[in-house]
């Protein structure tokens, strides 16, 4: 055996398909696409299609819910937070707030607020004031020295909560004034 005997096995590699190129090639004019319609074209992809009865992901059942009143926390860990206080990111003296975690780069983004999570060891005297601590997370830090100020969570507005604008909420109220008009108007025709 010489290395320039070796070969791929029969079959193991193929020759591109050349579509196009012809009657007599079995793949010219229409190049194996058939004839009219959607799917002659390019980039059609009808996903989900099962010839006119009830597709599987219509058959089947759904299950569960996205509640949209859910609050979204940043949790971040004592471990993390002193990890970045060793890197010099965190300054210990000063109270440790949600702007303070986005410029050091342990948080990326302020969502709902910031939740103090007990994974990890604390070995800085540090203040907190944060959105929300659990109670390992407050034993954790209180056992170095240091305190938890819980703070108020950032307030929704009208839209997020759901609740209709106050120009809507005026338009509500004077729609049932109107019926009532149209009402009264209708009966002194029919009295008439």
């Amino acid at each position: 055996m010489r290395l320039n005997d070796l070969r791929d096995l029969p079959g193991a590699t193929t020759s591109k398909k050349r579509v196009g190129r012809g009657l007599g090639s079995g793949l010219g004019k229409t190049s194996g696409r058939g004839q009219k319609g959607q799917k002659s074209r390019s980039g059609v992809a009808i996903k989900g299609f099962e010839g006119g009865q009830m597709p599987i992901h219509m058959r089947l059942p759904k299950r569960g819910f996205n509640n949209k009143f859910a609050k979204h926390f940043n949790e971040v860990n004592v471990g993390r937070i002193q990890t970045a206080i060793d890197d010099k990111k965190l300054d210990a003296s000063k109270p440790v707030t949600v702007q303070a975690l986005i410029d050091a780069g342990v948080v990326r983004r302020a969502r709902d607020g910031v939740r103090l999570l007990g994974r990890g060891e604390l070995k800085s005297k540090v203040s907190f004031e944060v959105t929300g601590a659990s109670s390992g997370a407050v034993k954790a830090v209180e056992a170095a020295g240091g305190t938890v100020t819980l703070t108020p969570m950032p307030k929704r507005s009208a839209k997020q909560d759901g609740e209709a604008s106050p120009k809507k909420a005026a338009a509500k109220k004077s729609a049932p004034k109107r019926a009532a008009t149209k009402k009264s108007s209708a009966k002194k025709h029919t009295s008439d």
